[in-house]
């Protein structure tokens, strides 16, 4: 069938020799990522300590600008950290738990690093609402949840696991409601899923640039709604966040205004350069037609499982799904580890199985080729090789 988002498949090396199914995990990088990595090279070679004024001081916030249109968002109101578990941490620090409203709501699918984040908070009550079935979340008892005492509710529009989609739209409306902030962590959905944060009421978000963005590691983001930015002063700080850094003025921090008052110490330069390709494919390639091809690959996916018997963690309303097909096949692990070494790349996650997340670059024979590896794989016992390995990264 015609697919009009193959047009951006050749700006991707990797594709070349590769089936490409993990961008929930790491995108492909873009062959022009490497042009912007020399010129940060050739930048700091060039003008040295002067590039600093002359664009690298402002660049955690001109980065967000980038991103700004895939999250439905205005200019200036993004900022770049190194990873969402510091992103989340700096919002976090600037919200007050010792009175009365002092829990927060999170669920138990959330990624085990934010667990770790809210679980040592010293003021707060965390409140998890656990999923029935390893795939899912009852909303209708996530928005019970959320009420008078209710500071924070911090949970994945998309869940990593299992690709299940919240409804980021009514957890906003319960929270302003009840006078709770919504920090939505959008890692898995922008990219993929289409986000409109500003228009749907959210608080803040987190995220990154290295899934479905496509701008490899050390490049994270927090946005804050500008209705709240101004009335919250994080403790979780740096000099880059004080109005006047280069005065090297003694404490206490004077806030910058807006999202600026977010940012911490010295930014990642190389990583920010690295961002910049894959957010210029993703915001011309659309995020309607991404969608639309992702439902449809994805659907495909379940159907190819459905087919061998296979059981499938994925949500099957479309509407529900992200963009990852989890399948729990018998021997998971070692199936995954034995499909990336034929060039076949996904990853493995306990309880959800083989992850499979094909993106705007992946052809449609790519997933039957996938299916028809992994059966080949278990019909031969290829597996049995990989069985007893110690892994550190699946």
């Amino acid at each position: 069938m015609d697919d009009p988002l193959l047009r951006y498949r050749d700006r991707f090396p990797i594709l070349a020799r590769t089936n490409y199914q993990i961008s929930n995990s790491l995108g492909a990088m873009p062959g022009a990522t490497r042009d912007r990595l020399v010129e940060y090279a050739d930048t700091w070679a060039a003008r040295g300590v002067r590039a600093w004024g002359e664009g690298w001081w402002e660049m955690a916030i001109a980065t967000g600008d980038r991103i700004a249109p895939i999250l439905g968002v205005g200019a200036g109101e993004t900022c770049f950290h190194q990873n969402v578990t510091l992103a989340s941490a700096v919002f976090l620090s600037s919200l007050d738990f010792r009175g009365e409203r002092n829990k927060i709501v999170i669920v138990d699918l959330e990624f085990p690093s934010l667990q770790y984040l809210y679980h040592r908070h010293p003021d707060a009550e965390i409140v998890t609402i656990k999923t029935k079935d390893g795939m899912t979340i009852d909303e209708d008892e996530l928005l019970a949840a959320i009420d008078e005492r209710t500071a924070l509710v911090a949970v994945s529009h998309v869940l990593f696991r299992s690709a299940y989609v919240l409804d980021a739209q009514a957890l906003a409306a319960k929270c302003r409601e009840q006078g709770a902030k919504l920090l939505l962590d959008v890692f898995q959905a922008a990219g993929t899923v289409p986000l409109q944060l500003k228009e749907w009421g959210v608080h803040a978000a987190v995220g990154g640039c290295l899934k479905w963005l496509l701008g490899g590691p050390g490049n994270c983001y927090l946005w804050v709604n500008p209705e709240i930015v101004d009335t919250l002063e994080p403790r979780l700080t740096g000099w880059q966040a004080h109005s006047r850094p280069f005065a090297f003025e003694p404490g206490p921090i004077e806030f910058r205004e807006g999202i600026g008052r977010f940012l911490t110490g010295t930014p990642n330069i190389p990583a920010l350069y690295a961002a910049r390709e894959g957010l210029d494919i993703i915001a011309e390639a659309g995020q309607l037609p991404i969608r639309e091809k992702s439902m449809r690959q994805t659907a495909h996916l379940v159907a190819l499982a459905d087919a061998r018997g296979w059981n499938v963690t994925a949500p099957r309303d479309p509407g529900k799904r992200g963009g990852t097909v989890a399948i729990n096949v018998p021997h998971a692990v070692e199936v995954a580890t034995e499909l990336n070494a034929r060039d076949i790349c996904c990853d493995f996650r306990p309880g959800a199985g083989v992850r499979l997340s094909p993106h705007l670059y992946t052809e449609d024979a790519e997933l039957d080729a996938a299916i028809d590896a992994i059966a080949e794989i278990l019909e031969t016992g290829a597996w049995e090789q990989h069985a007893g390995q110690k892994r550190t990264v699946t």
